[in-house]
């Protein structure tokens, strides 16, 4: 357990992928100056349950990701961070903001990876790519259907969870869970119901 400054958002942050923000906070500022003294710099992402990104007063999920620094610019009226998701975390306690969000977490355990998952995960992969695709149809997506994924098993199946066209409370279970093949089945089955959803005709005026 230990204590670690908090950045509650309202969007999920999977491990190994990237995060892009822009800090114009004072109190979000003030935490970056102080977690720039450190090796490597770090810092949580949580998901906003209810309430905004500014101003303080929401209230937040349980379960995170630490999101490590690896570049800054500076710019007019706020600062330009770009991170990586790296390990899942749970919040145990939120402390006195002094003045930014802090809380006491511990480390969720890795999830082991197994090369009988390979089948698995290559057709998550096709499922997922074929949803991208589809949303796209319907709305502009953050991941093309035909981006590059790593070549580590375990990172590619988290990056798989990530890119996913499904919301928010789906993205929390699958940040959740607790071994790979779990991960990749409710990507699976999560991914499905998206498109299911997606082809549902519009209801009549």
């Amino acid at each position: 357990m230990t204590n670690l400054p908090m950045f509650p958002l309202g969007s999920v942050l999977f491990p190994y992928l990237p995060l892009q923000l822009r800090v114009f906070e004072e109190r979000y500022l003030v935490m970056l100056s102080r977690i720039l003294a450190d090796e490597p710099a770090e810092f949580g992402v949580v998901l906003i349950e209810r309430g905004q990104e500014v101003g303080g007063g929401e209230h937040r999920f349980r379960y995170g990701t630490v999101a490590q620094i690896t570049q800054l610019a500076a710019s007019d009226g706020f600062v330009g961070v770009l991170a990586q998701g790296e390990r899942r975390i749970e919040v145990l306690e939120w402390l006195d903001e002094d003045p930014y969000p802090e809380a006491l977490i511990r480390d969720l355990p890795e999830l082991d990876w197994d090369d009988d998952l390979y089948p698995l995960r290559e057709e998550v992969e096709q499922a997922v790519r074929r949803a991208l695709a589809l949303a796209s149809e319907f709305t502009d997506q953050a991941w093309s259907p035909d981006v590059e994924l790593s070549e580590d098993p375990t990172a590619a199946a988290w990056q798989l969870a990530g890119i996913t066209p499904v919301g928010p409370l789906d993205q929390i279970a699958l940040l959740r869970s607790t071994t790979m093949e779990g991960l990749l089945t409710a990507v699976l089955v999560y991914t499905a119901a998206a498109v299911d959803s997606f082809r549902s005709p519009w209801p009549e005026e």
